[in-house]
């Protein structure tokens, strides 16, 4: 297997049959926690920059040996949106939880201006949805926070 196709995929977890997007979602959360008690938001906004730049390169290959614009087996774009809304979330088990959730929500359902991001070329286009999916459940999850409920 390229190394680009392991990258893109999660090393096969886009390549599930069932909800591949969520159950990446899921691991990058539960990836997350550890990366934000060693080193704070900053070292997990930090992975989520480095996992987006390799995200790009890997997906952008994917998709132009798959012939598909944006193959659902890419879920190196919900890992590192998962880690940016973790980013904007306090490091507690409600809260990221509650991160997994709005992420999860703007990234299906793709409000405007998210929806355009996808139609950005290659391996860009493939991940700017997820980011723009990020920025919005991370500004909740912050406001969220910033009031005390998670």
């Amino acid at each position: 297997m390229k190394l680009s196709h392991a990258l893109a995929t999660l090393f096969g977890i886009g390549r599930i049959h069932t909800a591949p997007g969520t159950v990446a979602s899921l691991v990058a959360t539960i990836a997350a926690w550890p990366i934000a008690m060693w080193g704070g938001r900053l070292a997990l906004l930090a992975a989520a920059v480095a996992a987006s730049a390799i995200g790009a390169w890997a997906s952008e290959h994917y998709a132009r040996d798959t012939r598909e614009t944006d193959p659902s087996a890419c879920v190196i774009d919900e890992l590192a949106g998962q880690w940016i809304v973790c980013a904007f979330a306090p490091l507690f088990v409600l809260a990221y939880v509650v991160a997994f959730v709005l992420f999860r929500i703007f990234d299906i359902l793709k409000p405007w201006p998210i929806g355009r991001l996808e139609h950005l070329p290659g391996g860009l286009g493939i991940m700017a949805d997820d980011w723009g999916a990020a920025v919005y459940a991370g500004i909740i999850i912050a406001g969220l926070a910033h009031a005390g409920i998670v």
